[in-house]
């Protein structure tokens, strides 16, 4: 992923952290209102059921109180028992004698004229008959409950399970349907006869079906089920007062987000902040381009090359980021990276190569830093290595102060590390101040090497150093033209493709196995 897909992504999550809390806040607001408004409605249902258990025990009270006669069944002290429970009990409207299930006498017949009950639909877990039936005395054509043991059965009204008033302002409507018959026997209103398939297809969740929303309670013991149900109007209502509370959360919310990720875009698009993210991550690799002895082929040692990769699999140059890492102070942070980097890539394998070294290009402000020799020194006697297997480079730049530069090489040279002086020759100026330098190798920058037969300085260079007893190297050898005038002219070594290009570790090392001593 490159930058600016990389930007673009934050922008849309920019957009998205913006959005989502209102977005989450008006949903907040209309599932509290939809939660409440359904408790209101359990809330009913429940009272039904209470309403409906209070109902069913007054009439098994009934049942206890007309099995405590012992006299002659139908007579009337039999028939005053009947009459004095059906009285006192509100929601029992008829006691019946019955023999067989066929009734003889109830509280308001001295001769039952009903036909027989069938057998009863459920018995209860405590021993009771139940039916649901238009079987009664009372010349009422609707579905009546019943309640029986072995010779009574109280007749109550359905209406009465139903007679609940609801809580607040809220119209509410209740059905009762038998489980196993599916009959709609008690209802406060009329009941769409598709609600229940609906229900049914949804395990009886709570449901909106043409504007109203619906909630159901079973009660398992007389197997019926209530239904409660009330317009959908009202939540509209309550939605836009749960709104006013929640959204300027959302808002609050949505600004706190949005301010965070512009810094989070800021510093994304901030060159600065992505390479100070990358040094902490320590998010760079470590290329090694071999340094061979012109005369033998044989590898010396190798120039360490930092890379930074990127999102999209490239690797950027030094060429990009040294001069961001320079303007923005960090280059001694980055130094750091590399050289922890050359430890852990080829720390090990050095301790068995002893005349090989790494080379480590370093800036100014590494040269006059009191951290680099204490890391560079903790490193070292960590992985048991020698002082001279590390070697430090130095572009012409950092040496433009002699007075600050000099005592600061010498400090280095004298703990053992090699000190060269990078891409020589591109400063041509600082030839005057050569011989005041106490270094021991110069490397011959590569817009020289690739026009060795142009470029007459070249051979001033190198008879310049040949005079001060300094080492050269030669940078971007690619031809065997290049290497038989460099050899010719006393250059010691050099890399390049002729050779190698700058390899990954285990790739460098693999080649460095093949050259250490070349036929």
């Amino acid at each position: 992923m490159t930058t600016r897909h990389l930007v673009s992504l934050v922008t849309g999550v920019l957009i998205f952290s913006i959005l989502l809390p209102i977005c989450l806040s008006v949903w907040l607001a209309h599932r509290q209102a939809e939660d409440k408004f359904v408790d209101d409605l359990n809330r009913y249902a429940s009272r039904v059921l209470i309403r409906a258990n209070l109902v069913t025990e007054q009439a098994k009270t009934a049942l206890t109180l007309t099995e405590r006669y012992q006299g002659t069944p139908c007579s009337r002290a039999h028939l005053l028992a009947m009459r004095r429970v059906a009285f006192s009990l509100r929601y029992v409207q008829e006691v019946l004698y019955v023999v067989d299930r066929k009734p003889v006498c109830s509280s308001l017949e001295l001769n039952s004229l009903s036909p027989a009950f069938p057998p009863p639909m459920r018995m209860t877990p405590d021993g009771y008959d139940a039916w649901l039936t238009k079987q009664n005395d009372l010349g009422i054509d609707r579905f009546m409950a019943a309640l029986g043991n072995q010779n009574h059965v109280v007749m109550i009204d359905p209406e009465s399970l139903i007679d609940v008033i609801p809580f607040g302002a809220l119209p509410m409507d209740t059905a009762l349907i038998g489980n196993d018959s599916n009959i709609v026997f008690a209802q406060s209103a009329a009941l769409d006869p598709n609600v229940l398939k609906q229900l049914q297809r949804q395990n009886y969740a709570p449901l909106q079906y043409h504007g109203a929303m619906y909630v159901v309670k079973e009660v398992p013991e007389l197997r019926f089920t209530i239904i409660a149900w009330t317009s959908l109007k009202p939540l509209k209502e309550d939605w836009y007062q749960q709104l006013v509370f929640w959204l300027p959360f959302g808002i609050l919310f949505s600004l706190a987000a949005a301010t965070f990720m512009v810094r989070i875009l800021k510093r994304l698009q901030s060159s600065r902040n992505r390479l100070l993210d990358a040094i902490r991550a320590r998010a760079f690799v470590v290329h090694y381009q071999p340094i061979v002895a012109l005369s033998s082929g044989k590898i010396v040692g190798a120039e360490a090359l930092v890379r930074w990769p990127q999102p999209d699999g490239s690797l950027l140059s030094p060429d990009v980021f040294i001069p961001l890492a320079e303007q923005s102070g960090l280059t001694s942070q980055l130094t750091k990276v590399v050289v922890e980097k050359v430890f852990d890539d080829l720390g090990e394998w050095l301790k068995h190569h002893p005349e090989l070294h790494i080379s480590v290009n370093i800036a100014p402000e590494d040269l006059i830093s009191n951290e680099l020799p204490r890391l560079l020194s903790r490193l070292l006697n960590h992985a048991q290595l020698q002082p001279q297997q590390i070697a430090l480079e130095l572009t012409e730049r950092g040496f433009a102060d002699p007075k600050i530069s000099a005592p600061a090489i010498a400090a280095y040279r004298l703990s053992g590390h090699a000190v060269y002086i990078d891409d020589f020759g591109t400063g041509y100026s600082s030839l005057s101040y050569l011989q005041d330098l106490d270094v021991d190798i110069l490397k011959l920058d590569k817009s020289f090497v690739d026009a060795l037969e142009f470029k007459h300085v070249t051979p001033h260079i190198i008879e310049m150093a040949k005079s001060l007893k300094l080492a050269m190297v030669a940078e971007g050898i690619e031809t065997e033209g290049q290497l038989e005038w460099l050899r010719r002219h006393g250059v010691q070594y050099g890399q390049g493709w002729l050779y190698s290009k700058a390899l990954p570790k285990l790739e460098f090392i693999q080649w460095a196995e093949n050259n250490l001593d070349p036929e």
